[in-house]
């Protein structure tokens, strides 16, 4: 096959490898996106890649984290298959092991995931048998077989015009650019196809009419006391709309889970295992809080900190009717995408709005947040409570079950520290001078804050206006009139909280059980 120029054998590899790939998202689509071999290599890439590196993940593309690790994957398929077609330029065989070889990793992928069964492996069979017959048939379409003897003396006149040939045995082969480029074109359709059915197919716009069609139970709206947002310009707002609210979480895909099918089952250190259905759920006693949640990757001053309206049940309330046994210390919730978070028991009774939430800021929880249901426990980092999709809670112990994060070097409990940070003005913002204002936004939960201070050039620390607040559980707004001078400047804050206990100054970094410091920035003023 040398006949072929290297550039085409590297297209025939990269359109057999997305053949191979919209093939086994179609298939995937029959049974569970999750088996599809670019989720499960990308979800195994997630659980093997070291906390630093994920940190730097997080901190560097933020929310979009997943789809520059997806990206970065198709780049790398990409680059694989277009080699195994220049591999199969020397000789078929060797770009059909190839592939079969990575098919090979496609199903050790699969089968390493949370509760994986035997058909998940279909996909990714299906995905790179389909792959390994469009190689070979793009391959043979790449060349043209010499004309027979009778045509011989036709064919010289046309010699001129005839591309480059090699011999083989007694026959001679050309290039054939225009069959092989029908045969791309036919291949890049048939990936398309696949990929946009194999989505559809799995659920997501089943998910979203059950979502635009779910009409929310009423519940009393917690009021909200009068100055509880500044309106600052560039001061994070008490509530936090939906699609600013930040998102960290190992799902490489957001599961799409149908609320008719949805169950919720509560087993393990109870006197009364139950199974809840969504409509089981929508019938019960709601509850509505305003709460702040904080991944415990954020760093000292950083973005990961929201505050929304959550409408839901009191996981207490459910808890109390299975009946907690004695020595039961620990909730391992489970998600529908084989997460798995641990939640202290004496957190979620001690009388906090901790919430099974099917609705934030007055809409049906958004799919990318966890609908239908998720976990909302004031006081808790994300990663030990606020599980996404939740489907299972095993009432076990801390010293019987992990979960997720905690053998990755992160700490079984992760109560939230003490944070504030500044949000006006920006760091290394230019200013005039005179006066100025200096805003951000501190919390505490499931205790409060009852002072935010700041200091600027590491002057005298000065008391900070606070907006109101519900209650301990949301972040609260401050700010501070200040008489800029020209010069750069550094400045501080630190906050309390209505324990008493002060921000502490030292510096520690997000792991194992989230990051500490005064939030500090530098400004020039003219």
């Amino acid at each position: 096959m040398k006949v072929v120029p290297v550039w085409a054998a590297a297209l025939a590899g990269l359109v057999s490898g997305a053949v191979a790939l919209g093939v086994a998202q179609l298939v995937a689509g029959f049974i569970k996106p999750e088996t599809s071999p670019v989720v499960a290599v990308g979800d195994s890439a997630i659980d093997l890649t070291p906390p630093p590196v994920k940190d730097f993940a997080i901190n560097t593309f933020g929310s979009y984290d997943k789809t520059a690790l997806l990206g970065g994957m198709l780049v790398v398929i990409a680059l694989i298959a277009a080699g195994l077609g220049v591999l199969a330029r020397r000789r078929v065989l060797y770009g059909l092991l190839g592939l079969a070889a990575f098919g090979v990793v496609g199903v050790a992928a699969v089968l390493t995931r949370p509760g994986a069964a035997l058909v998940d492996v279909v996909p990714t069979i299906v995905g790179v048998i389909a792959g390994m017959w469009v190689l070979a048939w793009l391959m043979n379409r790449a060349v043209t077989r010499r004309p027979s003897p009778e045509d011989v003396h036709e064919q010289q006149t046309q010699e001129a015009e005839r591309p480059a040939v090699m011999r083989a045995g007694d026959e001679l082969y050309a290039f054939d650019r225009r069959r092989l480029l029908t045969g791309v074109a036919t291949g890049v359709v048939v990936a398309g196809v696949g990929t946009v059915a194999g989505q559809v197919l799995g659920g997501r716009k089943a998910v979203d009419m059950a979502r635009g069609s779910l009409a929310l139970p009423r519940a009393t709206a917690v009021p909200l006391p009068a100055g509880t947002d500044f309106h600052v310009n560039g001061l994070s707002s008490f509530i936090t709309k939906n699609r600013d609210f930040y998102r960290v979480d190992t799902a490489l895909i957001v599961p799409q889970v149908d609320p008719r099918a949805w169950k919720l089952r509560i087993h393990g250190m109870v006197d009364r295992p139950i199974e809840l259905t969504f409509d089981d759920l929508l019938r019960r006693p709601l509850t509505e809080a305003y709460v702040t949640l904080t991944c415990v990757s954020n760093e000292v001053g950083g973005p990961y900190a929201g505050n929304a309206r959550w409408l839901g049940v009191r996981m207490a309330d459910v808890l109390r009717e299975a009946g907690l046994q004695s020595g039961a210390d620990m909730l391992l919730s489970t998600s529908d995408d084989g997460f798995t978070a641990g939640t202290p028991v004496d957190v979620v009774m001690d009388g906090r709005d901790a919430l099974f939430a099917f609705s934030m800021n007055g809409e049906v929880l958004p799919t990318e947040h966890g609908f239908p249901v998720r976990q909302v426990v004031p006081g808790l980092y994300g990663y030990v409570s606020a599980t996404k999709w939740v489907v299972d809670i095993k009432v076990t112990r801390f010293d019987r079950d992990q979960a997720y994060w905690t053998p990755r070097g992160w700490a079984a409990k992760g109560p939230i520290k003490t944070e504030s940070r500044i949000d006006v003005p920006g760091d290394s913002a230019s200013l005039k001078a005179g006066r100025t204002v200096i805003a951000g936004v501190a919390w505490a939960q499931h205790t409060g804050i009852s002072a935010v201070e700041v200091r600027v050039d590491n002057g005298p620390w000065r008391q900070a206006r606070l907006a109101s607040v519900p209650g301990p559980d949301t972040w609260r707004q401050w700010m501070l009139d200040w008489d800029a001078t020209s010069g750069a400047h550094t400045i501080q804050v630190r906050a309390t909280d209505a324990a008493g206990r002060t921000q502490t100054e030292q510096e520690a970094l997000p792991a194992p059980d989230g990051a500490s410091g005064w939030h500090t920035i530098g400004v020039n003023v003219a």
